[in-house]
């Protein structure tokens, strides 16, 4: 594709070189560059991508794409000014907004040849596009699937760092699961992907919104500017789009006030286009009416009702018919590390959970309680390192509100130390919470304590871990399957 016109939207503010050239590759990282190849410096957070155009331009890329840089920079000793070298230079107004442009035209506008869903809020969403990608192929489409768990394009299983990729990286699977011959993508669209561009120039069919809760902080700084970046995704959605929301979450009616999109709303509590409601559950599943039929679901939880009321309304308001959609559903099993269970030795049950906001673990918490309110319910939790410190404890009110027995540990501590961690996490229990709580630093001793000491039958809640199989601990990542564990511990002291 030439030069001119994958740069046609980028916001050009001046080029210095030979536009009508054929581009072969796009990347935004200087060790990928190479002959016929553009590269965008993006400015990201904490780390200026002008910083490596020097290596850009010495591994051979064609084009480089930035916002303006003075001559004084360092990047100036780098070539980038050297008139001499035969590399097209585009200075542009936003460096996130020029790539997310740049990669849709190149990969040829990938999102308008599917139906892209998109889902945001703090809570559910992995759970949600998981399920959404299940259902659509169980109804018998070709499906891509962009989360935090994994990348699918149809059946193949790719492997996923972020919530919300890059955008060389998404309009690049977009465009296999076009090729694939996919129908529908669905995704999950993060506040810090919004905010950084990540899904400018993306076409979608469906946006979602579940619920919002306190996370993030560490990055958005307030809670007013974690919403308004939510709300974004909604305010960019065309007049062809749905926007489909929870109206029993506060937030729910105000992140569609300025949307474009069709309005569509889903209650579990109130008068809304589509409704739901629980009539029993076990930990085998639950009985829900959902827009007056009933189906069965594996699924437990309130939390997991709202997840399925979202599917429902998101499949029925695409056209698929309401019978098939419920019968789908009624066969749906939750996504990995949601509230997974591993029964073991003397009744015990340990679920594994990968909560790790406050409202989350609650969620997990209440419906744990409210299925086996007889058994004696333990909760082991921690908090990552080098992100939202205010959460911590908060986290420590809800365990304790809801656990017989608390055990504290690490999750990811990364650069912190895992006792300060614990240390913040310590200030948000009362003395009475205190009491009945454990601190071990060591998540796998904790898990093994926990086991131990519990009561025959009782519930244990691993939470935070989920479906990660591990553990940042410095800079460091290590294997770390909490599944593993537990069956390890369970085999190991079959008489705990």
């Amino acid at each position: 594709m030439k030069l001119s016109d994958i740069i046609k939207n980028c916001g050009v503010a001046t080029v210095n070189g030979n536009v009508d050239m054929e581009i072969t590759s796009i990347t935004n990282d200087s060790r990928k560059a190479c002959p016929g190849c553009l590269f965008v410096a993006v400015n990201g957070c904490g780390n200026d991508g002008r910083a490596y155009l020097g290596k850009a331009i010495e591994n051979g890329a064609s084009a480089v794409m930035y916002e303006e840089i003075l001559r004084s920079d360092q990047d100036d000793k780098q070539g980038v000014h050297d008139n001499n070298t035969p590399v097209t230079r585009i200075i542009v107004e936003n460096s996130r907004v020029a790539v997310a442009m740049a990669a849709d035209a190149f990969y040829g506008h990938p999102s308008g040849s599917l139906k892209l869903v998109g889902i945001t809020g703090t809570n559910g969403k992995t759970t949600t596009v998981t399920l959404l990608y299940r259902l659509f192929r169980k109804l018998g489409y070709e499906c891509g699937l962009l989360s935090t768990i994994a990348n699918y394009v149809g059946p193949k299983r790719l492997e996923t760092a972020n919530t919300t990729s890059d955008p060389v990286t998404i309009n690049a699977l977009l465009a296999q699961m076009v090729d694939a011959g996919c129908d529908y993508c669905f995704m999950e669209v993060s506040s810090i992907g919004v905010e950084q561009e990540r899904v400018t120039g993306l076409e979608f069919a469906v946006g979602i919104f579940s619920n919002l809760t306190h996370d993030h902080l560490d990055y958005h700084g307030t809670f007013a500017e974690y919403l308004r970046c939510k709300k974004l995704f909604f305010d960019r959605l065309s007049p062809g789009a749905v926007a489909i929301t929870n109206i029993d979450d506060k937030h729910g009616e105000v992140m569609l006030q300025n949307t474009a999109a069709r309005k569509v709303s889903y209650s579990c509590h109130s008068a809304a286009d589509h409704n739901c409601r629980v009539m029993e559950q076990s930990f085998e599943g639950m009985l829900l009416r959902m827009d007056g039929a009933e189906v069965w679901s594996r699924l437990i939880g309130a939390h997991n009702a709202y997840n399925l009321l979202a599917i429902y309304s998101t499949a029925v308001e695409l056209g698929a018919p309401k019978d098939e959609v419920l019968v789908a559903l009624s066969t749906l099993e939750s996504a990995p590390g949601r509230l997974e269970t591993i029964h073991g030795p003397r009744g015990l049950c340990a679920v594994i959970d990968y909560a790790h906001t406050p409202d989350a673990m609650e969620n997990v918490l209440k419906t744990l309680r409210e299925v086996a309110p007889e058994k004696h319910l333990a909760c082991l939790f921690g908090c990552g390192g080098d992100r939202d410190r205010t959460k911590r404890p908060e986290m420590a009110a809800v365990a304790e509100k809801w656990a017989d027995r608390i055990f504290v540990t690490s999750d990811n501590s990364r650069t912190e130390k895992t006792e300060d961690i614990l240390e913040d996490i310590r200030k948000g229990f009362s003395p009475a919470g205190l009491a009945k709580a454990v601190f071990i630093a060591d998540r796998k001793e904790a898990i093994r304590t926990a086991l131990m000491v519990s009561p025959d039958g009782s519930t244990v809640l691993l939470a935070g871990k989920g479906h990660e199989n591990y553990q940042i601990i410095g800079t460091e990542k290590r294997h770390f399957d909490e599944k593993e564990i537990v069956t390890e511990i369970f085999k190991q002291c079959s008489t705990i």
